[in-house]
C-alpha cells in the first residue's frame, strides 16, 4: 500500500505574503520574493517536518493574478489542483489592507471547491497596534485569523500549531520523516530548453506550467515522483540566459535558485538544444556543476529534429563536440531524449541512479595506492621553481563526490594539468568512469581532520 503523504497549501490573492510565510515555515528562501504580483507561478512544494509530522507544503500563485505574459489560465490550473490536493489550506489575507472584495473571491472559491480545514491567517502584523483590521475578516466565514509576521516571525509557532492540530491523525501508512531522503535531481539549461516538458513527461502530468513563451518557470520547483514503488525528486529549474539579457529582478532570482539547485541536488540532468549551439549559459552551469563536484548526464533534446537537419550527424561526434565545448565535463553521460514524446526520459533518471550508486561506493586504499604508483611511473610532475612534486600515499576520505586525500611533500608544484591528469587516471583506474572526483593535496605534517581509516 502506497504511503500516506498529506499536503498544506498556501492559498490567496496575489501579493498577501503567500512565498514569505512559506520560506519563513521552510526555514529557507525556497521560493521567490519580491514586492510584486504575479511573482509565482508554480506549485512550489518543500516537505517540511514539525514535531514527527511529516507532510508537504506548498506555495501557489495569486488568485486573481494578472500575469503579464498572458498564463493566467495555467496559473489558475496549477492552484486548482494544490487546492484538491490539500488536507489543510492556509488562506491568508493582508492585514493592512484590511478586506477587500477579492478575499471574498478566494474565501467562496475554497468553499466550494473544499471540504477540508481552512485556517484564516493575516499576514504582515508586524506588531499589535497593526491588528486592529482583523476584526473585518470574520465577514469570511472562516473564524478568527491568526496574525502573523513572517519576515518578523511573529506568532509562526502558532501557524505550526494549528497545521498540528488541523492535519488528519496519523495512519499506518503516513510516510516517515526518513522517507523524504530521496535522490534529488535537478534539470538544467537555457531558456525554452525542455526543461519543464521533461518534468511532466516523468510526472504523466502537467506538474509544472510549460509554454512557448521563455522564461515561463521562475522558481526551482521540487516534484516528488513514484514509479515501480521508487521513489525521487525532480528539481525543474528556472531557464538561464546571460545576467545582461536579464529583464527584471524576479529572472535574477530565478537565476540564483537554479544555482541553488544544482548545490542541493544529489545529480544534474543538463539539457541542450540539439539544433542549437552550445553558448555561454551552457559553459555557466557547466563550470557550476563541476565546482559543486555534481554527477551529470548532458541530454540532447530535439536530437530527433537535429538528425532530420544532419543526417551524419552521430551521438559519438557530438560526445566530441560536447568534450571540446564544455572541457570540465568530459566525463559526463551524453543521452538523448525528447521532451515532448518522452522518448528516453525514464532512462535519464536510471543513470542519475547509478551515478549515485557510483558516487557512494567506497574504495580500498590498497588499490588507491596501486593507481597512484601507475600513474606517476606513467607521466611525473614537472618541476616548478625547481621543485618536483613527490607523492607519498592517499586514501579515501569522503564520498559523494568521492574524496582521496594524497600525501604529498608540497602541495603547491602541483599543476592544474598534473590535477586533472591524476583525476582522469584515477576515474579509470578505479572504475568512477562517469562522476567528478575530488583530490585533495596535504603534506605530512596537515593530516589533521583530513586522517582517515584505512578502507
Amino acid at each position: 500500500m502506497p504511503a500516506t503523504r498529506y499536503a498544506v497549501a498556501i492559498i490567496g490573492r496575489p501579493n498577501v505574503g503567500k512565498s514569505t510565510l512559506f520560506n519563513r515555515l521552510a526555514g529557507s528562501r525556497i521560493a521567490i520574493e519580491a514586492p510584486l504580483a504575479g511573482v509565482t507561478r508554480d506549485r512550489v512544494l518543500y516537505p517540511l517536518t514539525i514535531n514527527d509530522r511529516s507532510f508537504d507544503l506548498i506555495d501557489t500563485g495569486g488568485i486573481g493574478i494578472v500575469d503579464k505574459q498572458s498564463l493566467e489560465t495555467l496559473v489558475e490550473k496549477q492552484i486548482a489542483v494544490a487546492i484538491a490536493e490539500a488536507a489543510v489550506i492556509l488562506f491568508l489575507v493582508d492585514s493592512r489592507d484590511g478586506l477587500v472584495p477579492l478575499d471574498q473571491t478566494v474565501a467562496e472559491r475554497l468553499r466550494q471547491e473544499k471540504k477540508g480545514k481552512v485556517i484564516l491567517v493575516a499576514t504582515k502584523v508586524d506588531s499589535p497596534k497593526m491588528e486592529d483590521n482583523l476584526p473585518s475578516f470574520h465577514a469570511l466565514g472562516f473564524g478568527d485569523a491568526i496574525p502573523v509576521s513572517a519576515l518578523g516571525n511573529r506568532h509562526v509557532d502558532e501557524i505550526e500549531d494549528a497545521i498540528l492540530t488541523a492535519l488528519p491523525p496519523p495512519t499506518p501508512t503516513e510516510e516517515p520523516v526518513s522517507g523524504l531522503n530521496l535522490l534529488k535531481i535537478a534539470f538544467v539549461g537555457r531558456r525554452n530548453v525542455g526543461k519543464s516538458s521533461i518534468v511532466n513527461q516523468l510526472c504523466g502530468g502537467e506538474r509544472v506550467i510549460v509554454s512557448d513563451t521563455p522564461g515561463t518557470t521562475r522558481d526551482s520547483v521540487d516534484v516528488i515522483i513514484e514509479r515501480g514503488g521508487e521513489k525521487f525528486v525532480a528539481i525543474d529549474t528556472a531557464g538561464l540566459r546571460k545576467r545582461g539579457q536579464m529583464d527584471d529582478v524576479m529572472e535574477f532570482f530565478g537565476h540564483l535558485r537554479s544555482e541553488r539547485a544544482i548545490s542541493r541536488a544529489d545529480a544534474v540532468v543538463m539539457m541542450l538544444d540539439a539544433t542549437a549551439e552550445i553558448s555561454k549559459v551552457e559553459k555557466r552551469l557547466g563550470d557550476l556543476i563541476r565546482e559543486e563536484y555534481k554527477p551529470c548526464v548532458i541530454v540532447l533534446n530535439k536530437w530527433d529534429l537535429a538528425k532530420a537537419q544532419r543526417p551524419d550527424i552521430t551521438l559519438t561526434g557530438f560526445q566530441d563536440y560536447v568534450a571540446e565545448n564544455l572541457p570540465g565535463l568530459h566525463y559526463c553521460r551524453l543521452a538523448a531524449a525528447s521532451a515532448k514524446t518522452g522518448e528516453n526520459v525514464w532512462n535519464l533518471i536510471k543513470a542519475c541512479r547509478d551515478l549515485q550508486a557510483q558516487a557512494s561506493r567506497e574504495t580500498r586504499t590498497a588499490a588507491i595506492n596501486q593507481a597512484l604508483a601507475a600513474a606517476f611511473k606513467q607521466r611525473h610532475p614537472r618541476a616548478v621553481g625547481g621543485k618536483i612534486g613527490k607523492i607519498y600515499y592517499g586514501n579515501q576520505v569522503g564520498t559523494r563526490p568521492p574524496t582521496f586525500l594524497l600525501f604529498c611533500n608540497n602541495p603547491a608544484v602541483f599543476d592544474d594539468s598534473y590535477r586533472r591528469y591524476l583525476e582522469n587516471s584515477f576515474r579509470e583506474a578505479l572504475n568512477y568512469p562517469d562522476i567528478p572526483l575530488k583530490l585533495i593535496f596535504k603534506t605530512q605534517k596537515e593530516v589533521g581532520r583530513y586522517a582517515g581509516k584505512e578502507k
